[in-house]
């Protein structure tokens, strides 16, 4: 990365934490025209999730200052929002838990909360609260602690989707297996046919969604009457680890079935090692290999069939 777009990302995202915390008004001394600051309402939210719970737990899970903590701590006792008892394992510590006035401070907390996000999704135009919220869960996934990716949904195409099917497949193959511009232009000339001559009765495809992001998809498409023909099946990266691979191969099974077709045909790369193996488990058979040259590569080309 060259030195003048470092600069201009960390600009970009100063400029955005600046936006986003006056947006909130987290800037205020008072949030939410309560009588807490930001810190303090951060404390009275983890106490009020949680009954008898260490002070040194809470301050480290929202990275406080112990000394500024404590004086957090001190204050909500005098006010009588919290009860504090020493731990029997470590009589320098000190268990928290909300007292009823406590409750009655979170409860106002909350609802002011809930106004203030409401009022400002309301004032987003059609569409925006959507797209809002994805992008929020994209900021959360890339910034925050790895977990366990959410599972994938599965849905119809919308405008935009061929192009990053297009897009997705020359970049994945490209650089997972060497392919030169000619497969991308292969996947172009397949979804426009698609486009070109859908039969929703006996075609279909599917795109798979996280969050709003596009990270796989399939395509079951008519070859025959009785033969049908699963296409360009792609698993984005950010996808992989929860079985979505055979989830699309399912559905397109599910599909041809519920279409009378008698029959299920694809071709693929021997060299796909992941993708034979999806078609093996959901019943396929290798009925034919040729060597080709092919996408700037010397592949092995394999036919597959399922008979429903």
């Amino acid at each position: 990365m060259s030195q003048p777009d470092s600069n201009a990302q960390i600009s970009a995202v100063r400029a955005f934490n600046r936006f986003y915390t006056r947006k909130l008004g987290v800037l205020d001394q008072q949030l939410l025209k309560s009588p807490f600051s930001l810190s303090e309402a951060r404390v009275l939210y983890e106490l009020a999730q949680r009954d008898n719970v260490a002070a040194k737990e809470v301050g480290i899970e929202l990275g406080l200052d112990p000394g500024y903590l404590s004086r957090i701590v001190q204050k909500f006792d005098e006010d009588g929002l919290i009860t504090r008892k020493a731990l029997p394992s470590d009589r320098r510590q000190f268990q928290l838990g909300l007292t009823a006035k406590g409750r009655q401070a979170f409860a106002r907390l909350e609802r002011s909360s809930q106004d203030d996000v409401a009022a400002m999704l309301t004032a987003l135009p059609p569409g925006g609260v959507a797209r809002l919220t994805a992008a929020m869960g994209a900021i959360e996934r890339l910034l925050g602690a790895p977990h366990t990716p959410r599972p994938a949904i599965l849905r119809d195409p919308r405008p935009g989707d061929m192009g990053w099917v297009v897009q997705s497949h020359g970049e994945l193959y490209a650089r997972e297996y060497g392919f030169d511009s000619s497969f991308e232009a292969l996947v172009a000339e397949i979804l426009a046919k698609f486009l070109a001559s859908f039969d929703a009765s006996r075609e279909r495809c599917w795109i798979a969604d996280i969050d709003g992001a596009q990270v796989g998809s399939v395509f079951l498409v008519r070859q025959t009457d009785d033969v049908a023909k699963l296409r360009l099946l792609l698993v984005d990266p950010a996808g992989r680890g929860q079985g979505l691979g055979r989830r699309l191969v399912g559905e397109c099974i599910s599909f041809a079935r519920a279409c009378g077709y008698r029959k299920i045909t694809l071709w693929t790369q021997s060299i796909l090692l992941a993708a034979r193996k999806i078609y093996q488990e959901a019943g396929f058979v290798r009925v034919a290999s040729e060597p080709h040259r092919g996408f700037g590569q010397s592949l092995i080309g394999e036919t597959w069939e399922l008979e429903l």
